[in-house]
């Protein structure tokens, strides 16, 4: 009995090795190498007599006959090289396509493998599962950084031992969103703001940037959901006497300054403290007080297209066309 095992081990064994290497006939391999570099050596041949020309002879007729004589013999040899490199890449074969990954590649010795490719299926399976976990990671990162948490495991009894939530940010007294937006109104004193509550507690801004702009400022307790800039003298206001948060500026150059600002309330986002991110906004839309006297800082033109520079830099609040910050 032990002697039966051992042989049958060893004939797995052997199996197993002769799954690696089947398919590929090492010595017809080589000498296809070689038939690639006489093929080779033969259409270089073909090439440096068409370059050589006809030699000189005695008569034209002769230096023709020369010529056509060796060039048939060249294409010959490349014509027979090349037949010979087609038969031996007949006898090279195809290399095995299983690539046995430790005890995974005894699945290569089922004799039924065409009908049941475990081997091809299991590799396919680990490069999914690799993929998983990549993406499951990049998700519970992002998740974790959501100050907002919500899961059905708080609901149920378990709800009753939970701490108390601590009021969130979302939810400001009126009388400190009135006390923050006085503040950021002192800071500028170019730079007008009225506020307006028409709808209960959301509060409504009207900024007036010197004789330049007028913009409203849709705001959510002290964040920031919407902004339209219009021109100076055009009317903010609707035909019931409210202020107008949905009509677009009647010109260009504003309605390029509405989607910058529209940038610019994506790029200041700070939810722990709402107050820095309404202050760097206001901050960032007072740089709009020289719209029409600034010239661009890359081009140096005060037009391009018929427009003024309408970017601004979050950062250094430098004035840039449109074109020309990219």
């Amino acid at each position: 009995m032990t002697v039966f095992m051992r042989r049958s081990s060893q004939r797995a064994k052997k199996k197993m090795a002769d799954a690696m290497n089947v398919g590929v006939n090492l010595e017809a391999f080589s000498q296809a190498i070689s038939a690639i570099q006489a093929l080779r050596s033969s259409v270089t041949r073909v090439f440096d007599s068409l370059k050589d020309g006809m030699k000189n002879k005695e008569t034209l007729e002769g230096r023709e006959k020369v010529f056509i004589t060796e060039f048939q013999d060249n294409l010959q040899s490349v014509n027979r090289d090349l037949n010979e490199l087609e038969r031996l890449s007949t006898l090279v074969g195809r290399p095995s396509e299983s690539h046995p990954l430790h005890n995974s590649g005894l699945l290569s010795l089922d004799p039924v493998q065409d009908k049941t490719p475990l081997y091809s299926q299991l590799l396919q399976a680990y490069k999914w599962s690799n993929k998983l976990q990549y993406h499951a990671g990049l998700a519970s990162s992002l998740l974790n950084q959501q100050s907002l948490k919500r899961s059905a495991n708080q609901m149920g009894a378990s709800a009753k031992r939970r701490p108390k939530v601590q009021p969130s940010t979302l939810v400001l007294p009126p009388q400190y969103v009135d006390d923050v937006i006085s503040r950021i109104g002192r800071m500028f004193p170019d730079m007008s703001i009225e506020l307006f509550r028409p709808n209960g507690t959301s509060a409504v801004l009207l900024v007036t940037l010197g004789k330049v702009l007028k913009t409203i400022v849709v705001m959510r307790s002290l964040f920031i959901d919407r902004t339209i800039v219009r021109g100076f003298n055009e009317n903010v206001y609707s035909e019931d006497g409210k202020l107008d948060i949905w009509s677009k500026s009647n010109y260009q150059v504003f309605q390029k300054v509405t989607d910058h600002a529209t940038t610019a309330l994506l790029h200041y986002q700070l939810p722990q403290m709402p107050d820095v991110v309404v202050r760097s906004f206001m901050t960032w839309l007072r740089s709009y007080i020289k719209l029409f006297q600034t010239p661009c800082q890359r081009c140096g033109k005060f037009l391009q297209e018929g427009l003024p520079p309408t970017w601004r830099d979050f950062r250094t609040l430098e004035a840039f066309h449109d074109t020309c910050r990219q």
